[in-house]
């Protein structure tokens, strides 16, 4: 395996990196995360217009760029390192994922190209209260009803559930889990916005009672699809932890070079020294870790599994050790609202839960391993 990136993926590094050192400092962040809808909409129309960002990894045929899971890769740890606030995770990560590995070529043909053009926002409604990620265990139902389908039940924790114009929601009916499409302001959907320590991700709590909804792919037939889904999805999100852990490692590194205390600067007594070692052995051990899963996300071979569980507890537990410890170097100032220092840790936080905590990835790893 190669994990070296390519020029053309470099470039594309830089572009990002320009788009969101102009469109996400941390102010606009600031502003978004206290706003209810969470993302800046000519923002989200720029990147699909000008960088064509959405539909990247969509295949051409269905309106986007056909680049695959490296390529998104690399956008994901941009966005990480700059806490971009947009529904960009839930509609690619998630969503399209879904779409594209669950829905036959007409569901495909339906959906990708809205998502592609950034027309469509959407998201994949994945726990219920209980917050258990394991799709099989799922308590929300769905039945025909009039020569359609209607689903019933609560899903939780639902990334962007309050702006997405489309929730794909996994539900069982009598032949087994399956994918519906549930349109944001239909009959029979409640979105209540859920109070979060990370405000920079929006999360809801959806009621659906009679919900119309759409058939994605064959009844009973989305649990393998959708399992993928979630793999490819904590590839993307150790690529998110990956672009934070670097931040904060360089936020912390430039504050020691600079706070001088006792007539010198800190980063020149041993303390402060080990601290930095210790979160560069972190980032860069994340780094080959999520490399690893996104190298097996590009390939979908069988060691994608095993990849996106060991980058996904791994990256989350060297993501907030970092955030953690770049509040500590920082001192006093490290602990107020006014630094962004909290503002990363409370990403790392939220992400280390988000699609099951480094405990849960540990267990399927072994699981998976036959230990």
């Amino acid at each position: 395996m190669n994990f070296g990136f390519s020029e053309e993926q470099d470039e594309l590094r830089k572009m990002v990196k320009r788009f969101l050192d102009d469109k996400s400092p941390e102010s606009e962040v600031r502003r978004l995360m206290a706003t209810a809808e969470g993302y800046d909409p000519a923002v989200w129309n720029q990147m699909a217009s000008e960088l064509a960002l959405q539909g990247l990894g969509i295949a051409e045929e269905f309106g986007g760029q056909g680049y695959g899971p490296v390529e998104l890769y690399v956008v994901f740890e941009e966005m990480g390192a700059n806490l971009f606030c947009s529904p960009y995770f839930s509609t690619v990560a998630l969503a399209a994922n879904a779409v594209a590995l669950v829905g036959s070529q007409a569901d495909q043909a339906a959906y990708l190209p809205g998502m592609a053009s950034g027309e469509t926002i959407a998201t994949l409604a994945l726990t219920d209260d209980a917050g258990d990620w394991n799709l099989a265990t799922t308590s929300t139902t769905a039945k025909k009803s009039g020569g359609g389908w209607v689903v019933n039940g609560v899903r939780n924790y639902v990334t962007d559930g309050n702006v997405a114009s489309i929730i794909f929601v996994p539900a069982m009916t009598e032949k087994g889990l399956s994918l519906f499409a549930v349109k944001g302001d239909a009959a029979g959907v409640a979105r209540e916005a859920l109070p979060t320590m990370d405000q920079t991700r929006k999360q809801s709590r959806i009621e659906l009672k009679d919900a119309p909804a759409a058939l994605v792919g064959e009844e009973g037939a989305a649990l393998a699809g959708l399992e993928t889904t979630l793999q490819i999805a904590e590839a993307a999100l150790a690529a998110e932890q990956v672009g934070g852990a670097q931040r904060v490692l360089n936020n912390a590194v430039e504050y020691a070079k600079n706070r001088v205390q006792f007539g010198r600067p800190i980063g020149s007594f041993q303390a402060i020294k080990h601290k930095c070692a210790d979160m560069l052995l972190d980032v860069e051990s994340a780094k080959s870790a999520a490399y690893y899963a996104a190298w097996a996300s590009q390939e979908r071979n069988d060691e994608l599994p095993i990849a996106a569980s060991l980058a996904k507890s791994f990256c989350s537990e060297a993501y907030f050790h970092c955030a953690a410890e770049n509040i500590q170097i920082h001192g006093g100032i490290g602990f107020t609202w006014e630094h962004h220092a909290h503002l990363y840790f409370k990403r790392a936080k939220s992400s280390e839960l988000f699609l099951g905590d480094p405990a849960y990835h540990r267990e399927l790893l072994a699981q998976r391993l036959g230990i």
